[in-house]
């Protein structure tokens, strides 16, 4: 079991990363802002599942793969953005008469959360990330198992969270500006994130 101490310095950590602006942030409250709530908490989903997969990955030390051939994580990383930017041609180009669909059925929910999942998985930083910050609160003396499944719980659990509460609040906000003079803004406003994260991602090197 971490120290107390450790666990508290392990969240404030992640609670400084899940406030800071991302691509993961923007899918969540595009998805909650364009179609509802429930395909935001959908797109968190996926997320959540990424997470799950990275938090493994790292555990298992496959991480130090991208750090062995970097030729393999800028694969990844190109594809990551491509996909990105392939998010935002699709939401710019949707017909400005086009209006969120909150009640688009089990189908959207599932596409919220599968661009969720591909958001997360394609972006090789995301696994750098946790193996990089796991690792500082892994204790040598204990049981390494235990300690991921703990630590990576709480990684994965706190940012549902906040994108619970990104979704949350993304939707109270897309209802106001719907009736707005600009009906198309938030669409527009997501298109650019994901076109910014995309060229983030793609020349932001290691």
């Amino acid at each position: 079991m971490p120290d107390p101490s450790n666990l508290l310095l392990f969240v404030a950590a992640l609670t400084a990363v899940y406030l800071l602006p991302g691509p993961d942030m923007a899918q969540v409250i595009a998805s909650a802002s364009l179609q509802g709530v429930r395909h935001g908490l959908m797109a968190g989903l996926g997320l959540a599942l990424s997470r799950t997969l990275h938090v493994t990955l790292s555990a298992l030390g496959l991480a130090a793969l991208f750090h062995a051939h970097p030729l393999l994580f800028d694969l990844v990383r190109w594809l990551g953005a491509a996909y990105l930017l392939f998010l935002a041609w699709k939401m710019c180009r949707a017909g400005a008469g086009e209006r969120p669909a909150p009640g688009a059925g089990a189908g959207a929910g599932w596409a919220a959360l599968k661009r969720g999942f591909l958001t997360n998985l394609l972006n090789p930083k995301a696994l750098m990330f946790c193996a990089l910050l796991l690792p500082q609160f892994i204790s040598a003396s204990q049981e390494l198992a235990g300690q991921y499944l703990l630590l990576g719980t709480i990684l994965v659990g706190l940012g549902l969270l906040f994108d619970g509460l990104y979704a949350l609040a993304a939707a109270r906000l897309a209802r106001r500006l719907a009736a707005g003079p600009v009906p198309r803004l938030p669409r527009l406003l997501f298109s650019g994130v994901f076109g910014f994260a995309a060229l983030r991602l793609a020349w932001g090197g290691q």
